[in-house]
């Protein structure tokens, strides 16, 4: 049996500093530009820093491995109580009920968020439990899966939030494409997506069918403004008193979705090819630490899915800001100023941290004790 001085030391022991010194330069050139369009966002910015380090810290020194079997299952059954809550009793703001609000706080809590969480943990709960054959898993296990992100997809795009639903759908699918499933199946998959397209598009609600048009067609208003601050930056960018797109408030929410716009407008085109590349470095080591430990499918599934979150949050983001894709609510992600997203990567972080820490302790499971296996999977 260990003792928590064993546990303390060990986690240390294997941290993965490269991957959190990774995160530290999107939060340094974030916070210096959030404190230059608002020092009062800046101030908030550091709170939310705070919040998240402790989240971090928490999700880091949690034992998973000892708990995961009752843990996740609760946890995940728990979120979608939470997001059937919404429907019922949620809080609607700007014609989106996706709220619930905590009765004598005046807090509000979005569910959508925290679902991210349980269904990477879900996922690699229920593929460690039954590992992929050789060739992929088939049809059967596929749809049981499926399942786990069908559900709250489902009941995220309801509230509406469409994009939220999109990038869990993305996120869920991606961690079983890098697991491994039958190509039969992705293949059909793909020849339905093909064929049902205009049905699908049919159920599209009004607004969300006018965020399709303008990107086909002419780019809305803020699409327009990012676009001319990307453009006046230039190669080296200019001065803050020079930044009028942002400094006169024609780049509406410049310190959120549309950051990456003030980015080009402040950095230029070098400043935004450095963030870029900071992420791209980020999504090729989670990718790596996915392969790396390929014989543990926890680590594989939280490593591989939060580079697929980073990636869909991201892509979308800036695609969206230079008018190569739809209008939404996505911010840059560990970018964007906003205290919810940062939060919940801070605990996927701490978690995989954790996960690493500790790949050579056995998964509890209701019957056995705590014991440590002999080999070290690499």
């Amino acid at each position: 049996m260990y003792s928590w001085f064993d546990f303390d030391k060990r986690i240390f022991k294997h941290f993965s500093y490269i991957l959190m010194l990774q995160v530290v330069p999107l939060f340094v050139i974030s916070s210096y530009l959030v404190k230059e369009i608002s020092p009062h966002l800046f101030q908030k910015q550091m709170v939310y820093y705070f919040i998240a380090s402790v989240a971090f810290s928490v999700s880091a020194f949690i034992p998973w491995r000892q708990i995961i079997w009752w843990f996740v299952p609760l946890f995940y059954i728990g979120n979608l109580v939470l997001l059937l809550a919404v429907e019922l009793i949620g809080k609607s703001i700007l014609g989106a009920q996706r709220w619930i609000e905590i009765p004598g706080l005046g807090v509000t809590l979005q569910p959508s968020e925290f679902i991210k969480v349980s269904v990477i943990m879900m996922l690699g709960y229920l593929i460690g439990r039954n590992p992929p054959p050789e060739k992929g898993y088939g049809l059967f296990q596929f749809i049981k899966l499926s399942i786990v992100i069908i559900v709250p997809f489902l009941l995220i795009a309801k509230e509406p939030d469409l994009g939220t639903a999109l990038v869990l759908l993305i996120t869920g699918y991606g961690i079983l494409f890098v697991v491994g499933i039958n190509w039969k199946i992705w293949m059909t998959i793909a020849i339905v997506l093909g064929f049902s397209a205009p049905l699908l598009y049919g159920q599209l609600k009004p607004y969300q069918k006018k965020r399709v048009t303008d990107f086909i067609g002419k780019p809305s208003y803020h699409v327009k403004q990012a676009l001319i601050a990307i453009g006046s930056g230039g190669l080296e960018g200019k001065t803050k008193e020079d930044s009028t797109q942002t400094q006169l408030k024609f780049l509406p929410v410049s310190s959120t979705d549309f950051i990456f716009a003030y980015l080009g407008e402040r950095l230029g085109f070098k400043g935004m090819m450095v963030v870029i590349g900071l992420y791209i470095l980020l999504i090729f080591n989670l990718l790596y630490i996915s392969a790396k430990y390929a014989n543990d499918y926890l680590i594989k599934a939280f490593a591989s899915g939060l580079a697929f979150l980073i990636f869909v949050y991201m892509g979308v983001n800036i695609y969206m800001v230079i008018g190569l894709a739809p209008v939404v609510g996505l911010p840059l992600p560990l970018f964007s100023h906003g205290g919810t997203s940062f939060i919940i990567f801070a605990v996927i972080f701490g978690i995989l941290q954790n996960l690493i820490a500790f790949k050579d302790y056995s998964r509890y499971n209701s019957d056995s004790k705590v014991t440590m296996q002999t080999k070290d999977f690499h």
